[in-house]
């Protein structure tokens, strides 16, 4: 009975793998090119909270560059942030990847003082606003975690960062970067 049971879910599993992928919602939107706006070199100023979810109001200040270059063909790019301030110095890279399928964009970071890729925050751009989610370990908490891409015009952005700890209802925003365009 096990063997039988065992080869109907072998069959069943081969089926389903042999079938054609589900098609797209042709009423979706190509993003592929949401990202556009940013490649190029940018002037950053980065504001980030000291303590999030702590009740902290310290915020500390950074200034440097971010280098955005389009790789395959568009479908992705990749990032790099290198600022300065009071609290030191960070170096930051950014890999965003487009899924064609679900027509969203995975945005991944990593810090070199880490050296490990973070959890990919994931999203879309609708009515000129980019917002990604995720779920991170915040203070041995998980927390959500919000991503919003605002203000773009072709020489500036705004990336804002935010934790919510009780699901969603409330946001705290902890991290707020500027860009202006640095011309050729």
């Amino acid at each position: 009975m096990l063997r039988r049971l065992s080869r109907c879910a072998l069959l069943a599993l081969t089926l389903a793998s042999t079938q054609a992928p589900a098609q797209a919602d042709p009423h979706l939107r190509d993003g592929s090119h949401d990202f556009d706006f940013e490649i190029g070199s940018w002037k950053t100023h980065l504001r980030r909270l000291q303590h999030p979810l702590t009740g902290s109001t310290t915020w500390v200040e950074y200034d440097g560059t971010s280098v955005v270059r389009k790789i395959w063909g568009g479908k992705a790019n990749l990032i790099e942030l290198e600022v300065d301030g009071p609290a030191g110095h960070i170096e930051g890279l950014g890999l965003r990847l487009y899924n064609p399928q679900s027509h969203q964009w995975s945005l991944n970071f990593s810090n070199s003082a880490a050296g490990t890729m973070s959890v990919p925050s994931v999203g879309e751009f609708r009515n000129g606003r980019g917002e990604f989610y995720d779920q991170e370990e915040v203070g041995g908490r998980m927390v959500l975690v919000r991503g919003v891409w605002s203000n773009i015009t072709p020489t500036s952005g705004r990336f804002e960062q935010a934790f919510s700890d009780d699901g969603g209802k409330t946001w705290e925003v902890n991290w707020i970067a500027v860009d202006t365009r640095i011309k050729d």
